[in-house]
């Protein structure tokens, strides 16, 4: 019976990391920034302070603090816009479609 029990345990750690290592097969392709050889998984586009403050400033853009209020109060960018995470889909009518939205949160 111990044996049978040390077997079952043996072969579920093998199945988990097998699980563990496996490769992901994704056949989409994530962001990249231009210029730069680094993708991200979740494909969305990275922009950096420069970009992001030129967008602003020609109306391209608009600023999203995804934290929560009390971090907001402790700062924020000027002009950001909170609308905590988890609640993003409660406000989707207060966000413009004709406009780059970049969230931050930290």
């Amino acid at each position: 019976m111990r044996s049978t029990f040390y077997f079952v345990l043996l072969v579920l750690g093998a199945v988990i990391f097998a699980a563990c290592n496996a490769k992901d097969t994704a056949t989409t392709k994530p962001a990249q920034l231009p210029g730069s050889d680094t993708v991200y998984a979740d494909g969305a586009r990275r922009v950096t302070a420069d970009e992001m403050n030129e967008m602003v400033k020609n109306g391209q853009a608009v600023i999203i603090d995804v934290r929560n209020q009390a971090a907001y109060d402790l700062g924020h960018i000027p002009g950001s816009k909170l609308i905590p995470a988890g609640e993003i889909l409660n406000h989707l009518n207060e966000l413009p479609r004709d406009k780059m939205i970049i969230t931050y949160c930290s």
